[in-house]
């Protein structure tokens, strides 16, 4: 356990308000309000939402702006505010089949029930500067649209028809709860799901592309990815029902990955599967092709000792608020340990001398 140095509360205190000073920038600007950044740094909020785990785009705008920009800072200021709130119940499972779409494509299926919605994505920009944005912010209005409802069908449901697509367990038991309960291994699905939730976008995009590089045995398809607003749904012990108190914005991918069978299981298509709050759609495809690099085990398969099959190695360091707690800790005082460390290699040099000056005399 780390506490405060004595005699470094003014310092720290001047810190504090440099930093505030840095933040706020030059006064002569106009001040971002938490409006202006959940509506034009949506994706920035999104991340923050999700790796932080809770669903508050207004709380996440705001740790966004007190954290300078330092995603990661705010999103550890987001889980800190989380472990106070009350809870108060759990809500009904999500059904994502009933999903509100904004944008549903698919890489195996050209017609897809009410098309391709390419939605508002980067994927045909030509990544040029756009100079507009900081001459006048000008705004090209989009074409009236109504987002894809009712009963969305997934794309996997296609297979499953013929019976080419693994059968998805079904299991009611209630998976832990990793908020509130530490990560142990060996972990389930369940649990691992979750953690890749929470996990940090960069590290798991890099364990992701490991695997299409041969580091994993994941030759993966986008079987569908889709992006939109799910009703949540309470159950209500003296109504008997379940009611719906909000809806969420999601991104879920489930991917198409080709299976040759094994002792247990016919040659078939197995899944991987992300589901990531908000429109995160690098995080949800990159969390799929790890979860289904995961799964080597429970499917039969060979260990080939990629990263992104050891369950350990992938869980443990992909809790970004862990990580940087952890590497960020060498910058509080060690001077204790260092004089020891120092002390430790003048006594070795002092030996390695006098070991060379007699070996000389001799």
């Amino acid at each position: 356990m780390y506490v405060a140095v004595k005699g470094g509360e003014r310092a720290i205190e001047n810190a504090h308000a440099w930093l505030a000073e840095e933040r706020r920038g030059n006064t002569d600007i106009a001040e971002l309000s938490i409006a202006q950044i959940r509506e034009q740094l949506s994706l920035a909020v999104n991340r923050v939402m999700a790796e932080g785990s809770l669903y508050d785009p207004d709380l996440a705008a705001l740790a966004i702006k007190q954290a300078r920009g330092d995603l990661i800072e705010a999103i550890f200021l987001i889980r800190a505010y989380r472990t106070t709130l009350p809870r108060f119940g759990a809500s009904e499972p999500l059904d994502t089949g009933i999903m509100a779409c904004d944008r549903r494509i698919s890489a195996t299926f050209k017609d897809l029930p009410g098309g391709q919605v390419l939605g508002p994505t980067f994927d045909y920009t030509h990544r040029l500067l756009n100079f507009k944005l900081a001459a006048d912010g000008e705004v090209t209005k989009a074409p009236s649209r109504d987002a894809e409802t009712g009963n969305v069908p997934h794309v996997t449901e296609f297979l499953n028809r013929e019976g080419l697509m693994e059968e998805a367990p079904h299991d009611d038991t209630p998976p832990p709860d990793l908020t509130r309960e530490p990560l142990e291994m060996p972990a389930d699905r369940a649990l691992r799901l979750q953690a890749l939730t929470r996990a940090d976008e960069g590290f798991t995009l890099g364990l992701a592309y490991s695997t299409q590089r041969g580091y994993g045995r994941n030759h993966a398809f986008v079987g569908e990815l889709r992006i939109g607003s799910v009703p949540v749904e309470m159950d209500i012990p003296e109504l008997g029902f379940a009611v719906e108190i909000g809806e969420v914005i999601l991104t879920e991918c489930e991917t198409v990955n080709q299976f040759t069978g094994s002792k247990t299981e016919p040659p078939q298509f197995t899944r991987g599967y992300g589901l990531v709050f908000g429109q995160t759609e690098r995080k949800a495809i990159s969390m799929a092709l790890v979860d289904r690099a995961l799964r080597w085990e429970e499917l039969g398969e060979d260990n080939v000792g990629a990263p992104a099959q050891d369950a350990e190695f992938v869980l443990y360091h992909a809790d970004n608020i862990q990580a940087t707690g952890f590497l960020e800790h060498i910058k509080l005082p060690h001077y204790v340990d260092f004089q020891s460390e120092l002390e430790l290699v003048r006594k070795l040099r002092r030996e390695a001398g006098a070991q060379q000056v007699q070996e000389a005399a001799e």
